[in-house]
């Protein structure tokens, strides 16, 4: 499967999408989109990938939504909004969040409008400190979309959402660290070093307990503790017969290095 508006390769287990479109700031187009939806689906599908990076060329991850697709003549109707969301947006945030594997968000530079939603919809954030986040909608006359609504609330609370969303202001990364919305802001000439050290862990970990940590923490955001902790129970029972587990207890008693295999 080849690209033309991001690239796609696979080395040692990760899986790194970089959106490539750096003269108009990795803006979404509609083939970006779908090409993006196809590289996840694929990363997500092979079985020698184990944990997916998404990243951006040049000076920015995405400026968001590639206004110039929007523009239209008097004469013809005005665009569903909506229905591009549910089309285009919807599959690649419901992607991320569904996928059993780890989806590193490594942001490189401005995230903003869905290009920031689609980076706060990853696992774990990771941003240079000269990055930022930028809520743009209103600027427009629009709302956050992509899922920012339910990311910005959850990860940095009413207030917080409420003035990013208004405002349409720019959040550098060291404040986006200091809200919860990213893992971490780290200083721009360790970013790639640390991306990479940060994703062979990853890729060398035990992906089947990543797949259901990640299944406990997202159910957790809806479930009452009582559920949550009752789900807790079910993975771990599972987790405990994983041969995972097994090569973990010995190559502790071992005291070595312990090999996943996923299974």
């Amino acid at each position: 499967m080849s690209f033309e508006q991001l690239s796609f390769q696979v080395t040692n287990g990760i899986s790194t999408i970089t959106l490539n479109q750096p003269e108009s700031l990795n803006s979404f187009t509609t083939q970006m989109l779908s090409e993006l939806t196809e590289a996840l689906s694929k990363a997500e599908n092979d079985p020698q990938v184990r944990v997916i990076v998404l990243t951006g060329s040049g000076r920015a991850f995405c400026a968001g939504q590639n206004l110039n697709e929007r523009k239209r003549s008097s004469d013809q109707p005005k665009h569903d909004i909506g229905q591009s969301l549910r089309e285009r947006y919807v599959p690649i945030v419901t992607a991320i969040r569904s996928s059993k594997k780890p989806v590193i968000g490594a942001i490189n530079g401005i995230a903003a409008g869905a290009g920031a939603n689609v980076a706060l919809a990853c696992d774990l954030v990771i941003a240079k400190e000269s990055a930022s986040f930028l809520q743009a909608f209103t600027r427009i006359g629009l709302m956050p979309d992509a899922g920012g609504t339910f990311f910005l609330t959850r990860a940095a609370g009413r207030q917080k959402a409420m003035g990013m969303a208004l405002l349409a202001q720019p959040v550098t990364a060291e404040d986006a660290e200091s809200w919860g919305l990213i893992w971490k802001a780290v200083p721009d000439q360790e970013f790639n070093a640390e991306i990479d050290r940060i994703s062979e862990q990853l890729a060398k970990g035990p992906a089947l307990a990543y797949a259901k940590t990640k299944q406990a923490i997202l159910a957790a955001e809806k479930n009452d503790f009582t559920a949550a902790i009752e789900l807790e129970c079910e993975l771990q029972a599972e987790l405990g017969y994983s041969n995972d587990y097994e090569e973990g207890v010995n190559a502790f008693k071992e005291k070595r290095p312990a090999i996943f295999r996923g299974k």
